[in-house]
């Protein structure tokens, strides 16, 4: 019964923490990476951190305290896209599901062992690699804007070096946690989009002063602009903190 009880506290002093960390990002320019007109988050990572050491529980709840203070930040600091946030099912629901993905996947990939993992990770990066080299053709051939060409490239960049640091890095290391920041980062931007696409579509993109007749790919231009940085900063800086705490 103490056992339990100590084990209940230091749950929930993990939520508080983590919970406390989300909105300090969320409050200062830490929390956000300029990508074009939108940008990206990193708000999600403690949720992914808590997931993997403390449970999907506790995963969930620190979710919902970054969902919760993405409707705080929508009504106090409100941007053109801030409307869309006051929906729980674009900013609540993804975020508590980040947890519980990241932690099933974390259990999934490590009784898949390394070897596998890491075949699995560089078909899912040489993908990316070529969706992005794609996009850069077609700019380059339509020849859009500048910073369309070099956000593609630096993209493309940002993903060979994490194909070289899963492959390198990594060798030898725990994968599991490194595919699960992967997998609860895409959790958060491809649902959150989604829900976007699904209930507003044409009135968010309306709201960046994009063209209405291209909503679909308009959402999935910023899911990858968004996504890649949002992945590759989640996988370093989870897979630190996870190996730095496993070894206390």
């Amino acid at each position: 019964m103490k056992k339990s009880k100590s084990v209940n506290v230091r749950k929930l002093t993990v939520i508080g923490v983590l919970g406390a960390i989300s909105i300090v990002l969320g409050m200062t320019p830490l929390g956000f990476i300029p990508v074009g007109p939108t940008k990206a988050t990193v708000m999600h990572i403690p949720v992914i951190i808590g997931a993997i050491l403390e449970g999907p529980v506790v995963g969930a709840l620190v979710g919902l305290i970054f969902g919760l203070f993405s409707i705080y930040q929508a009504i106090t600091a409100p941007t053109p896209v801030s409307p869309f946030f006051l929906n729980p099912l674009v900013s609540v629901l993804p975020r508590i599901l980040i947890g519980i993905t990241s932690y099933y996947s974390y259990r999934l990939f490590n009784k898949i062992g390394n070897k596998k993992t890491i075949w699995i990770m560089d078909i899912i990066w040489s993908a990316i690699i070529v969706y992005l080299a794609h996009g850069l053709y077609l700019n380059i051939v339509n020849y859009t804007t500048v910073w369309e060409i070099l956000i593609n490239i630096i993209l493309i960049a940002l993903t060979g070096i994490m194909i070289y640091m899963t492959t390198k890095k990594f060798k030898g290391k725990s994968i599991d946690v490194l595919v699960s920041a992967v997998i609860g980062t895409l959790t958060n931007t491809v649902l959150v989009l989604s829900m976007i696409y699904l209930i507003y579509g044409e009135q968010f993109v309306e709201s960046l002063g994009q063209d209405t007749q291209f909503v679909g790919r308009v959402i999935a231009g910023i899911g990858v602009a968004n996504g890649i940085p949002e992945t590759i900063i989640a996988a370093i800086v989870v897979s630190s903190v996870v190996s730095a705490v496993k070894r206390k």
